[in-house]
């Protein structure tokens, strides 16, 4: 950043970008205001909510100061100004200043800082799922997407990473109702291989988890599943880029970024929807497979 931004940052609290912020608004909501809408790593979030929790004092620390503060090298500090759009982090430092001695003028916030941050996480997350109910208007959509998944047998499940959980609980409740389900969640080789012999046994959908951060065996899977002639259904936190591209159809849920992981409530909504539209899919078998289950279940005595 110019000294000249940077000075302008100091008076008028503004982003990187250009953009003014609320001047009304208290210190820690201006901070975090410049973390809005970055993809921060668990590392670069600890940073942020250090920086939230304790504006009036690191605000005036030292890189190296920051970094021991945080349990982070200084070069991860660099990362982190650089990705909000700073040119380091002298320059994220001015910007923090000024609203920094304006907490110190203003009441003390501390607690109430860290109870509101994670009263803000789920206020995020309730966006998300408004999303997603905004989504699921399309019934049609979903329903058509549910039906092509139902009648892929095999069904191959894709989810690497962080993405594996999505994929397993997917897979658990799917296996209920469908009868041939097959779970991927490592990639390379073994993902490839067993992309082929779904498409083998007769299977033609791939559902695929990408949940940031999006790694690239992911994307190298999803070319797999394509070049082996599967068509690809994505969940995925995206609307643009190559995931998404790769995808013949891409349905899109937001992951809560407010805490130091992200947070899965509107995926793992939009998974159980797309679950119930397999099950209307082919409802006799759906029945007779429940019943089937609980059977077994009943008999095995598995649960409580």
């Amino acid at each position: 950043m110019a000294s000249g931004q940077q000075e302008r940052a100091q008076a008028a609290a503004i982003t990187p970008g250009g953009q003014p912020v609320d001047v009304e608004r208290a210190p820690a909501d201006r901070v975090r205001g410049l973390f809005d809408g970055r993809r921060l790593s668990p590392g670069q979030r600890r940073i942020a909510q250090y920086l939230i929790d304790h504006l009036t004092e690191a605000a005036f620390l030292s890189i190296t100061e920051l970094a021991e503060r945080v349990g982070v090298s200084q070069p991860s500090v660099t990362r982190f100004a650089t990705s909000l759009g700073f040119s380091g982090y002298p320059a994220l430092r001015d910007a923090l200043q000024p609203l920094a001695l304006k907490a110190v003028a203003g009441a003390p916030e501390g607690d109430e800082n860290r109870r509101n941050e994670l009263q803000a996480a789920v206020d995020a997350e309730i966006e998300n799922l408004e999303n997603v109910r905004r989504l699921l208007a399309d019934t049609d959509r979903v329903l058509d997407i549910g039906r092509d998944l139902a009648r892929s047998v095999p069904l191959t499940v894709l989810g690497l990473r962080i993405s594996v959980s999505l994929a397993e609980y997917f897979a658990y409740a799917a296996r209920r109702i469908h009868p041939d389900v097959r779970l991927v969640t490592r990639g390379g080789s073994v993902a490839y291989d067993a992309l082929l012999q779904s498409r083998a046994a007769g299977g033609t959908w791939v559902l695929a988890f990408a949940m940031p951060r999006h790694a690239k065996e992911t994307l190298a899977a999803m070319r797999a599943a394509r070049s082996a002639g599967l068509r690809i259904a994505l969940i995925t936190d995206l609307t643009l880029g190559p995931l998404v591209d790769e995808a013949d159809v891409a349905l899109t849920a937001g992951t809560g970024s407010r805490l130091v992981f992200d947070s899965y409530a509107a995926p793992g909504v939009l998974a159980a929807a797309l679950l119930q539209a397999m099950a209307d899919a082919d409802p006799e078998r759906t029945q007779a497979r429940l019943e089937g289950y609980e059977q077994v279940a009943e008999q095995h005595n598995f649960f409580l």
